[in-house]
């Protein structure tokens, strides 16, 4: 342990002159980069890039897979005080386009292209709709200068004695645009503390980064692992069978990081049940959305460890509940965990509230706070939970209209908005449906134009894309109906719909 450092730059450096020759992050391939060789890296870039401009303040969106460019990029950017926008892969024109000017972006960091999609072009069309954006081709390689020529690291406390903000994450929640929310180093660096806190994370431990590291756990991940000294294996694309072999290969000991990846862990376990898939797994590692019923007991009897250590957040309050490891299997199996130490909550209707260190300063949008915060800077969290005698949270609806699918949110809205465009659509609800592998699955109730018949599954993902929707939120079920059930008000009655079709 380095101790709880005040900044992410702070935790580079502290743990690359703490095990400078060990390993921060494994690659299938072999590759290895080293502390050391992180923080150094990330220097060199740090000064190419203020070479180019870029500089404390500077807002800048970057859009990258998993990869040691990625990590470096996002260091070099903590090193120099930017405010960074990472932005997952899956977002497509419509959302990037809205966050880069939004973010009123200086530089919009893409790949030329990745799986099978043309970053590139994207972003040229979201950068020439702004004033200033210029676009950085990131294939692997990032621009580099002398370290040297770097001022001295500052972090300066704002008005308030708070370190500024420095790191803008989306999220869609219940509105068509996304809604950035603003975080500090210190709100980050809390939200991680909880993660090496409660997982008891050890030098020797060894866990994946398969999940998207542009997802505010992607930074989480990263200081858990600089504080403890840990080891990441770092994939691109998550392939079930190829990287269930190389996590046992390097000794995994921390499985994660949500229901789709223990599903599929499973999934390899039962090839061969006989010989464990991780002989080294203490833990899995649980969040994003709820997991279902009966997945701790297989995991922890199948798999071994303790089973499935779930924690409860979101993107404007990061990991706010956690399971300890010392849990009864009740506990692990039906609940999120309890409320950490020093996050204050309130219930009212049900609906949870928030307040604690890993809570962001608001929205970028600053129209939006008056409704998402209590007068006591308390934060809406729209899901509804029951807490028992014990503390511990369960979360058991959502008051928004939002589908969580592999633990992004997919506003039903902006959905129902693009396919009620279609000319053949009279009538349409977007609901989300209960799903083993990824949490929700998005499913569209058209009830077409009367006298149109045409309208079926290919004709409205084809619909979809044209309209700039991104692969995510693209329902993956479609149902046509007559009409869709309506109460007297004329709101659609969903929970009808999910009963119907959730099967």
């Amino acid at each position: 342990m380095i101790g709880e450092p005040r900044t992410c730059w702070e935790a580079i450096q502290a743990r690359a002159s703490a095990t400078p020759h060990n390993p921060l992050t494994v690659e299938p391939d072999g590759t290895v980069m080293t502390f050391a060789g992180f923080r150094d890296a990330a220097e060199r870039v740090a000064a190419g890039l203020a070479a180019m401009g870029i500089a404390a303040g500077t807002p800048v969106s970057w859009q990258l897979p998993n990869s040691r460019a990625a990590l470096i990029l996002s260091a070099a950017l903590a090193r120099l005080g930017a405010v960074q926008n990472p932005i997952i892969p899956i977002y497509r024109e419509r959302e990037v386009g809205f966050v880069v000017r939004q973010t009123r972006a200086r530089l919009l960091v893409v790949p030329s292209a990745w799986k099978g999609f043309d970053y590139l072009s994207m972003a040229e069309k979201a950068a020439a709709a702004t004033d200033s954006c210029e676009v950085l081709v990131c294939d692997g390689d990032l621009p580099e200068g002398d370290p040297a020529a770097l001022a001295p690291f500052e972090a300066p406390l704002d008005d308030e004695g708070r370190l500024p903000v420095r790191w803008i994450y989306y999220t869609s929640g219940t509105t068509a645009d996304p809604k950035g929310a603003k975080h500090g180093d210190d709100s980050v660096i809390a939200a991680a503390r909880h993660m090496w806190e409660r997982l008891e994370l050890r030098s020797d431990d060894v866990w994946p980064l398969a999940f998207p590291y542009t997802h505010i756990g992607g930074i989480g991940l990263l200081l858990a692992t600089l504080v403890c000294g840990a080891r990441m294996l770092m994939v691109e694309s998550f392939d079930p069978q190829a990287h269930t072999r190389f996590f046992r290969e390097q000794g995994l000991t921390l499985a994660g990081a949500g229901t789709a990846f223990h599903i599929a862990f499973l999934a390899e376990q039962r090839k061969n049940p006989e010989v464990p898939v991780f002989p080294k797994m203490r833990a899995a590692i649980g969040g994003g959305a709820p997991k279902p019923a009966g997945l701790h007991m297989e995991v922890k009897t199948e798999m071994g460890g303790v089973g499935i250590i779930s924690s409860y957040g979101l993107t404007e309050c990061p990991i706010v509940t956690y399971c300890t490891l010392d849990d009864p299997d009740d506990k692990l199996a039906a609940t999120e965990g309890r409320f950490l130490d020093d996050t204050a909550h309130k219930v009212i209707d049900g609906e949870l509230l928030l307040r604690g260190p890993t809570l962001c300063r608001g929205y970028l949008d600053e129209s939006l706070n008056g409704a998402a915060f209590d007068d006591e800077g308390f934060f809406f969290t729209g899901d509804l939970v029951e807490v028992d005698d014990e503390g511990f949270v369960t979360i058991v609806g959502r008051k928004k209209d939002v589908i969580i699918r592999k633990g992004e949110n997919i506003s039903a809205k902006e959905v129902e908005d693009v396919l009620f465009s279609h000319p053949e659509v009279g009538d349409v609800a977007v609901i989300g449906l209960a799903d083993a592998v990824s949490g929700e699955r998005c499913c569209a109730v058209v009830a077409p134009v009367v006298g149109q018949g045409g309208f079926g599954f290919a004709e409205m993902v084809e619909h979809c894309k044209e309209a700039g929707l991104m692969n995510q939120k693209i329902p993956e079920q479609l149902e046509i109906v007559d009409e869709l059930p309506r109460n007297p008000a004329g709101k659609v009655l969903k929970q009808q719909l999910r009963e119907a079709y959730g099967g």
